[in-house]
């Protein structure tokens, strides 16, 4: 009987550990997590300056700011990154996409400001196309809007060539107007666009703690981020600045202001045409 019961006290410990091994720990599963590649998008680069003809505050130099702080964020955090620019040049939207495409579990985030004629426009909105997408957007927008001093212009679906295309997750966050005097302002600060690379990390880390039913609430509790509510904008085909060429299309640019003053987004519906 001793025998018997000194290997039973041997034992138990080696299925412990095999028990232990069977179901990772929280630590584990974050580790997994943190291993998958984000690819980043900068939107805009080289001759494409980004934005509106006239715009003082180049897109294109604000958004590959934005994008290399978010790299070095994600990369201290253990993920893989990819940039689809690290330097200011121009890549055409199709390359963009064989890029994301190219890692089949991992997640696409492109970066942007909007831009309008009109100066009053301004907020924070979240743009993804897949109904895969729509977890990762909420959890981008949770954190960008509620952390910048902006209002929230929510979150939309919309077939964007970037949004369409991509095979993975994907979300193109517009950080704000750099056509409104106070957004201009806050995005040429420093401290602020480390500020949105903050938040979008965080949202890229938070994605799965997305609860399943949609919700407008901006609360989130210690395990979940509510699912956004968003608006379904896939009618929309081309951009607001393409819209404006067509003088028959005026009324209906008045009934979609509020949409159409997003200028400065990945707004192409297809390769050929200019990335906004």
């Amino acid at each position: 009987m001793p025998g018997k019961l000194s290997q039973l006290r041997f034992i138990i410990p080696v299925l412990s550990i095999a028990t232990l091994a069977c179901d990772p720990s929280p630590a584990a599963e974050r580790s997994r997590e943190a291993s998958m590649t984000v690819v980043i998008d900068a939107g805009h680069g080289g001759f494409d300056r980004g934005g509106i003809p006239g715009q003082r505050i180049p897109e294109k130099e604000m958004t590959l700011d934005v994008a290399q702080r978010l790299k070095g964020l994600l990369a201290a955090s253990g993920y893989r990154v990819v940039m689809t620019r690290d330097s200011d040049v121009f890549v055409p939207l199709p390359t963009r996409v064989a890029i994301a495409n190219s890692y089949q579990s991992g997640i696409f985030v492109c970066i942007h400001f909007n831009s309008a004629k009109r100066i009053g426009a301004d907020g924070i909105e979240t743009y993804f196309y897949s109904r895969d997408s729509l977890p990762l957007a909420s959890a981008v927008h949770y954190f960008v809007a509620g952390g910048a001093p902006s209002p929230n212009r929510g979150v939309r679906r919309r077939g964007f060539y970037v949004l369409r295309k991509t095979k993975i997750p994907a979300v193109l966050v517009e950080c704000g107007f750099l056509t409104n005097p106070n957004e201009g302002q806050y995005a040429q600060s420093p401290s602020y666009r480390q500020k949105l690379a903050e938040e979008i990390a965080a949202g890229v880390r938070g994605r799965f703690s997305v609860s399943s039913a949609l919700s407008s609430a901006r609360v989130a509790t210690g395990e979940s981020i509510p699912l956004q509510s968003y608006t379904d904008q896939t009618n929309v085909r081309s951009s607001g600045r393409s819209r404006s060429k067509h003088s028959n299309k005026r009324s209906s640019r008045k009934k979609k202001k509020r949409s159409s003053e997003s200028t400065g987004s990945e707004a192409s519906a297809t390769s050929k045409e200019p990335e906004g």
